[in-house]
């Protein structure tokens, strides 16, 4: 039995199916972690949610922007599309609705206790250990998954805060939650989230600003994290960290990380989205 950990697809559902076939991935033993952001850019969305949905116990996903958008499109029928978006058929499809009441059903963190290891999309503010994260998750999912959720896909957009706060209530409190674990790149020592640099370390400490998981004394550091969502930093391993995003969407690879050895295994992806897109 093995667990692969897999960086964000975005609907890229070709190389996602070559890539299991790659690990000879069998969902009756091995079980798969996926970093979210299954959905948009890539070609097929549809068939990602339909592959992952099959899979049922054999994988577990976290949610990530993306994912968000999509159910934010799904509950504000009446917005526009960007121009990058490839998520109609997802919510045109006849079981389109089932999808995504299944996606809205899925965390935002994934923690394995006995393995110490957490699962995320993006990161995670200094000021938080794994109990206090959790329980942050757990405050957002409740959202998702009951009677708010329509009210919280119109709040969910939006900058700030931008610090953390225990005092922190309402929509507020919830929008924080989810920029940190679907947005965050860098922070300062703070922990003053900053979501306008997304390119890969080099320069940003001039003004103060570090990726998240550099901060130091980092509440959460005695913990290995794997997330994804950074395709600009690419495949890195230090320090309990590993981010596994190695941009398959632009031209990169879709990469797999066995979670017992730590040992990688990419796809080389054709790409495509043009670099330089959000």
């Amino acid at each position: 039995m093995a667990t692969y950990a897999i960086g964000d697809i975005q609907g890229c559902y070709t190389e996602l199916h070559q890539l299991l076939d790659r690990l000879a991935f069998d969902p009756g033993s091995d079980r798969l972690w996926l970093v979210g952001d299954l959905v948009n850019r890539g070609p097929d969305s549809l068939a990602v949610l339909r592959l992952v949905r099959g899979l049922g116990e054999a994988a577990i996903t976290v949610l990530g922007n993306h994912d968000l958008h999509l159910l934010a499109l799904w509950q504000n029928r009446h917005r526009h599309f960007k121009n990058t978006d490839s998520l109609a058929p997802v919510l045109r499809a006849e079981d389109g609705d089932e999808l995504l009441d299944w996606l809205r059903h899925q965390p935002l963190m994934h923690y394995d206790a006995e393995r110490e290891i957490a699962l995320l999309h993006a990161g995670l503010p200094p000021q938080w250990d794994i109990p206090t994260a959790l329980a942050c998750a757990d405050e957002v999912e409740a959202v998702l998954r009951g009677e708010d959720f329509h009210e919280f896909m119109q709040h969910m957009y939006g900058n700030k805060p931008s610090r953390w706060s225990k005092k922190l209530r309402g929509w507020d409190r919830l929008r924080f939650i989810v920029n940190c674990f679907t947005r965050l790149r860098y922070c300062d020592a703070r922990g003053e989230l900053d979501f306008k640099h997304k390119d890969q370390p080099g320069g940003q400490e001039d003004s103060g600003l570090m990726p998240w998981f550099q901060v130091p004394q980092r509440q959460s550091r005695q913990a290995r994290i794997i997330f994804g969502h950074w395709s600009t930093l690419g495949l890195y391993q230090q320090d309990r960290v590993h981010a596994i995003d190695t941009g398959c969407l632009w031209g990169g690879e879709l990469t797999a990380l066995n979670i017992d050895t730590l040992k990688t295994t990419g796809l080389p992806c054709a790409g495509h989205a043009v670099p330089g897109e959000e």
